[in-house]
This record gives structure tokens, sequence and C-alpha cells, in this order.
């Protein structure tokens, strides 16, 4: 299984004044992810709704992002990986947002609620 982690989504499941700093809460969530993939053996790729300044990089996950970040932009660049994939019925998508949630299950791949995910990476 691979998975795609709708970042923001991800980060919004707790009101924990992630806002104040986003790219913190951003290079968070990538930690965890991290410490996650390693523990677990997992492939995992979180997408962003734009680049960060200065950029969050990784060594276990692929960090991606919208070409242009607007509203529904990293949803939008989410349904074209999974699209563009030979075999979506191998990844998971981590999402609350029942729009895209839908688009995804559309395009072959499954879907992940967005807060018990992040209760499983939290525990690492």
């Amino acid at each position: 299984m691979r998975w795609i982690v709708d970042g923001m989504n991800v980060i919004g499941t707790r009101p924990d004044g992630w806002w104040k700093d986003r790219r913190s809460a951003m290079a968070g969530l990538v930690e965890r992810l991290e410490r996650w993939a390693s523990a677990e053996g997992q492939r995992a790729m979180v997408v962003f709704e734009g680049p960060t300044a200065p950029p969050i990089e990784s060594a276990v996950i692929e960090i991606g992002h919208a070409p242009r970040a607007s509203a529904d932009s990293a949803d939008d660049e989410i349904v074209r990986l999974v699209r563009a994939d030979p075999r979506p019925d191998e990844i998971a998508v981590v999402t609350s947002d029942s729009g895209l949630a839908e688009r995804v299950r559309d395009a072959g791949a499954i879907v992940q609620p967005a807060a018990g995910f992040r209760k499983v990476i939290d525990a690492f």
C-alpha cells in the first residue's frame, strides 16, 4: 500500500494552534510521517497547497505540493496523482474531505479518515 496524505486536512484534525505557524505544523507532520513510515516500512507522500520557504525536505517520505497554491489545489494534485498511477487500487488517500474522498474513490483509491490516521502517526 502506498499512502498519499492530504497534509492540511490531517493537521487540521487538532485545534492545537497550528494556524499560528503553518510551516511549523507542516514540518511537524512530516516528522511524524517519517517516524511512522520508517517504523512500519510504509511508502508515503504528503501533499500541501504550495511549497514552503524554506523548503521542508525528507529522505524518508515524498513531499508534494500543487503547482499553484489556491483553494482545493492540493485536492486537485492528489486526484491527479491517483489518476496518473497505474495501480490506484494500491493507494490509500488520507483525508476527511468528503469531496476529495469521493473523487479519489472514483479514481480507484481507498480512503482513510484523517483523524484516525493522525492518532496512528502521533504514536510514533
